[in-house]
């Protein structure tokens, strides 16, 4: 019997690193092409399939993030209002969903705060308040949790330029963040193969900007 279930224990061990490298495997192809992906139709495939691989793996929360990531994308990039939030809807609830996976995680609370802060975007007079607060709430969780994520530092900066500027005020908190952002991506360490390494471009493009 002993000798029984340790073959069923070794052949079990065996399927499950070979499904973990298949998800490896599929979950960095798909993470490759949301980054590369250019135009909605792009977004949409690349999300599609982070919707089917969330569907089959539902213990993973990488999938729902990366969902979640792209519907910003495609919100960033639409112009209709109403499209425009529903792509946020269904960024939120993806983001949702991966926080019962794992509660209490910097990259996707700091994705949460990405989400408020497009929403802003769609009406800036009558959500700014709203929504900013939101945002700036998230992504100051985010780095209680993890003070070196640099993407939530770079988002933090983002938000901070911009509500800087909406009402005329200096942008020298939001470049000192954006500089210490890219601090952080210079010596940030991904935790594995699927972690996010996004964020750096548009904390340089917010950089070039500062005085």
């Amino acid at each position: 019997m002993k000798t029984a279930a340790i073959i069923f224990a070794m052949t079990l061990s065996v399927i499950m690193k070979a499904n973990d490298e298949k998800y490896n495997e599929v979950m960095t192809k798909n993470i490759e092409a949301i980054y590369k992906a250019q135009t909605l139709d792009e977004m949409q495939n690349a999300v599609n399939v982070f919707d089917r691989i969330a569907n089959a793996e539902k213990t993973k929360w990488e999938p729902l993030y990366y969902s979640a990531f792209g519907h910003v994308l495609m919100a960033n990039k639409e112009i209709d209002a109403a499209r425009k939030d529903n792509y946020l809807d269904l960024a939120l609830s993806a983001i949702e969903k991966a926080k019962t996976i794992k509660p209490d995680d910097s990259e996707i609370i700091a994705m949460e705060g990405f989400i408020h802060m497009i929403r802003v975007t769609v009406d800036p007079s009558s959500r700014g308040q709203e929504f900013s607060s939101k945002a700036f709430e998230a992504y100051n969780k985010a780095l209680a949790i993890n003070p070196g994520n640099p993407r939530a530092l770079a988002l933090l900066a983002q938000i901070q330029f911009g509500t800087a500027q909406f009402f005329g005020a200096s942008t020298a908190e939001a470049c000192a963040t954006a500089a210490n952002a890219i601090e952080k991506f210079e010596t940030d360490k991904p935790g594995s193969q699927l972690a996010p390494v996004w964020g750096r471009g548009i904390t340089e493009e917010l950089k070039a900007k500062c005085k």
